[in-house]
């Protein structure tokens, strides 16, 4: 039995740490950013690095810092009854009700339905969701190889294809970077690529992927709690500096691509351009395999983790049928419209990231501050009402012509930061300063 992680191991379980977290939408967002930063694509590219990965690395980093066995057993440190709720609502959302269904319409969209019909789109995207997470479902019946499936293979192939790409696009650039800016870019590409990467809300997926990496270091014999968070650590460290450079080459791509072609709608049309342009009819079918695992390999994880965790909260249930459910209920609901899956996930995900992220936080600074239950319970509570706000804020106008629903949206304007998407800061930093002075002035214990 090994009493600390190899090199080589730790280098898999950073490997598949990447691999679960980049899926198509990390894929098609920085090029997107590179295209309307222009020559500001270094300063918009920091920004975006502050939030895009250092709130998931934080994510990943508070979860071994607490020695924490999950998601729930973190959020627990406010109180079980909220760690019950949140856990499962936070699964559900990135698992078989929102994210998952989008990954299969995203490769969908932008692997397949070039090649064929709009006639014939609605039969094929059928046929797609049913093996795409039929295979979902086979690769994630063993947690146990989660690690050799993601993190030795499809990780793996996927960089393969993607590095062909991007290499070709450094060595024969398109343009230069010295293309005129747009929009908010053009005035404050830092706050803006700050702003972009805090709206990617990968922090909730470093609290779901956190208990398939613990889960991938025991399974390698490694039982020591002070090991299994070092390893957590060193492999989110990897992890996310894999996923900057990809960010910055992808964001530089996307610049130098304006120099043959239009400012896009969206990141996956200068992708297609991209690769078309350099491997004629060969790129759409690269573009395909890179998208297609891009997605794959995520859906494996959010797989693995839904049913992992939910088997852990009711063991009732075993971990093959909440798998086979976490496959079955996106096969039905990828063949939704994109644009509506968006529409309902969205104000779920804005009311979900401020609650993550203070748990998040709280969790960094345990080493200091302890983790008492007055100061995260007072902290959670007063982000609480702003996260409501947040939530309600994204709801489509046609829902939001009541008068109680205009009344908070009026509300939430007038917190602070609000325009940024951080209404919630300030009130939770009154929680936080309440709630460190009470557990200073209290014998409550601590919730270690």
């Amino acid at each position: 039995m090994q009493t600390r992680l190899s090199g080589k191991n730790l280098l898999f379980i950073g490997t598949m740490l990447f691999g679960l977290f980049f899926g198509a939408g990390n894929l098609i967002f920085p090029i997107f950013l590179g295209q309307q930063a222009g020559r500001n694509v270094g300063s918009a590219i920091i920004g975006l690095l502050i939030t895009g990965i250092g709130l998931p690395l934080l994510g990943v980093i508070g979860m071994g810092l607490t020695r924490s066995q999950g998601v729930f057993d973190l959020a627990a440190k406010v109180n079980r009854t909220y760690a019950y709720i949140f856990t499962v609502l936070l699964y559900f959302t990135l698992g078989p009700l929102f994210a998952m269904p989008r990954l299969a319409t995203t490769a969908f969209q932008i692997g397949l339905a070039p090649f064929i019909t709009n006639k014939q789109q609605p039969l094929v995207l059928l046929i797609f969701s049913i093996l795409f997470f039929g295979l979902t479902w086979f690769l994630a019946r063993n947690p146990g190889k989660i690690m050799t499936y993601v993190g030795k293979w499809l990780t793996p192939l996927f960089l393969i294809l993607l590095g062909a790409l991007l290499l070709v696009a450094m060595i024969k650039p398109l343009g230069s970077l010295n293309v005129t800016a747009t929009g908010a870019y053009a005035a404050h590409p830092v706050l803006t690529g700050f702003t972009e990467g805090y709206n990617t809300m990968d922090a909730l997926a470093s609290l779901a992927f956190g208990i398939v990496v613990i889960d991938a270091i025991r399974n390698l014999g490694i039982t020591d709690p002070t090991q299994i968070a070092t390893g957590t650590i060193k492999a989110g460290v990897i992890s996310m500096s894999l996923m900057a450079v990809i960010y910055a080459l992808l964001a530089i791509a996307g610049t130098m691509s304006l120099g043959r072609f239009a400012p896009a709608t969206n990141g996956g049309i200068t992708l297609a351009q991209i690769a078309n342009a350099y491997f004629g009819w060969f790129g759409n079918i690269l573009l395909a395999l890179i998208v297609i695992i891009a997605c794959l390999k995520t859906a494996i994880g959010l797989t693995s983790a839904f049913g992992d965790t939910l088997h852990g909260l009711f063991p009732k249930i075993s971990y093959q049928w909440l798998i086979v459910l976490a496959c079955l209920i996106p096969a039905i609901l990828a063949n939704v419209g994109l644009t509506e899956k968006i529409t309902y996930s969205t104000p779920v995900l804005m009311f979900l990231y401020p609650l993550a992220i203070v748990l998040i936080l709280l969790a960094v600074l345990s080493p200091w501050l302890g983790t008492s239950r007055w100061l995260y319970g007072m902290t959670t509570a007063w982000t609480l009402i702003p996260a409501i706000l947040a939530g309600v804020a994204a709801m489509p106008s046609a829902w939001t012509h009541a008068t109680i629903f205009q009344s908070l949206l009026h509300l939430n304007t007038a917190l602070p930061l609000a325009s940024l998407g951080l209404g919630w800061s300030a009130p939770a930093l009154i929680g936080f300063v309440l709630g460190w002075v009470i557990s200073r002035f209290t014998a409550k214990p601590s919730m270690d």
